[in-house]
């Protein structure tokens, strides 16, 4: 009889438990996560600059975060392919984000800076240009996002504080 209360109690006080955590939050008060970038890299004809089969494009890159604590520190930007065989490089994460502004605890803005090492064959010499990214993003309590993206300091991307959710497309004309 000891037992079976023992267990009773026990499946009870887990009953219990389980009702309080499940019930502890809803959908409000998650955060959207919306920081995936995908670049591609063309010139102003169109050409994919990212396909190293195609003359005049790009055959090697590095990307490294100017906010490092080292010289070269390398930030993991892979690049890809579309079924349409359309190369981009795929930004998630990795370099160290500054804060610009916490006027407000529920209202921040924080920064990244890249620089990418393009380089391809020009006349039988490798020319390599370096160029920068800055990646802004907005944080409030229900959304972490990417809210505008310059390269060589121009606009390159915008999105306002209450679009969806996507994949974030930048192309850069070379």
């Amino acid at each position: 009889m000891k037992f079976k209360l023992n267990h009773i109690l026990i499946f009870k006080l887990i009953a219990i438990l389980f009702l309080t955590v499940s019930c502890g939050s809803d959908d409000e008060s998650l955060q959207r996560i919306d920081q995936i970038l995908n670049i591609y890299v063309k010139n102003s004809a169109g050409q994919d600059l990212l396909n190293a089969k195609k003359n005049g494009s790009y055959s090697s890159y590095a990307v490294n975060d100017a906010f490092g604590v080292a010289d070269v520190a390398p930030v993991s930007v892979p690049l890809k392919m579309t079924t349409d065989s359309i190369y981009y490089f795929e930004y998630l994460r990795g370099a160290k984000r500054r804060t610009m502004d916490s006027l407000s605890p529920d209202n921040r803005t924080y920064h990244s800076k890249l620089a990418f090492a393009l380089s391809r064959t020009v006349n039988n010499v490798v020319v390599t240009t370096v160029d920068s990214m800055e990646i802004k993003y907005r944080w409030t309590p229900s959304v972490f996002q990417v809210s505008e993206v310059r390269y060589n300091n121009q606009i390159v991307f915008t999105k306002a504080a209450d679009a969806p959710d996507a994949i974030n497309t930048v192309t850069i004309i070379k």
